[in-house]
């Protein structure tokens, strides 16, 4: 198996880079579907989460009331520093699962885990390749603003919320610049699945369709 940590900032474009890294054939897996899996109802995660913030975080029907917890946490260090020791370990563990149901299934596999608060959360897999997707902050606030219909001061305080751009190109090993055209971008992707994913699935050519057909990824 070789595995990927793909993070970014918020409207950096990871999603976009995690669906044509899936186009080529890797396994994706996605931290923020996980987020919401580990406080599923009926999770001991969830149970937690309404102990510890009361009960008006849980709806009627026994679900996360995602506004009323948002509404606690946001702008609160210390109560999202407490909800994170609840869903991050949680989410670690459905990650280390879905790993490793990857590798079992094909122990060649390319699995690409898509995780926005790689940084944040550190997030301890042992990752072949760290892969950070880069816009400047005015770039992504022009985007949540264009996009996303945010107004921009609720765009500066997402980003703000986040590591800084500097602590996430520290722990790269690759970069890819989403500044640019979409096909820009994708041409970094396809160049990176190349360079230091090709000769990993060259080796095990029964690892994906995509890896052993010539014809996928962009200019070398």
């Amino acid at each position: 198996m070789y595995l990927i940590g793909l993070t970014g900032g918020i409207a950096s474009g990871k999603s976009t880079v995690a669906k044509r890294f899936g186009e080529h054939g890797a396994v994706v897996i996605d931290a923020d579907q996980l987020a919401r899996a580990a406080v599923a109802p009926g999770t001991d995660a969830l149970a937690h989460v309404i102990e510890v913030f009361g009960d008006e975080v849980a709806n009627a029907d026994g679900s996360l009331n995602r506004a009323a917890l948002g509404a606690i946490v946001f702008g609160n260090p210390a109560a999202l520093n407490l909800l994170n020791q609840i869903v991050h370990p949680a989410v670690r563990a459905l990650s280390a699962q879905a790993i490793d149901a990857a590798e079992r299934a094909n122990p060649h596999v390319v699995v690409v885990y898509d995780v926005p608060l790689l940084v944040e959360a550190s997030v301890g897999h042992p990752f072949d390749l760290i892969v950070v997707v880069h816009a400047d902050a005015e770039t992504r606030v022009r985007r949540m603003v264009e996009l996303r219909g945010m107004n921009e001061a609720d765009a500066r305080s997402r980003i703000a919320a986040q590591a800084g751009d500097d602590e996430r190109l520290a722990v790269a090993d690759a970069v890819i610049d989403s500044t640019g055209s979409l096909d820009a971008t994708l041409s970094q992707v396809d160049r990176l699945w190349k360079r230091k994913l090709r000769s990993q699935h060259d080796a095990h050519p029964e690892a994906t369709e995509a890896a052993a057909d010539p014809s996928v990824g962009g200019a070398p």
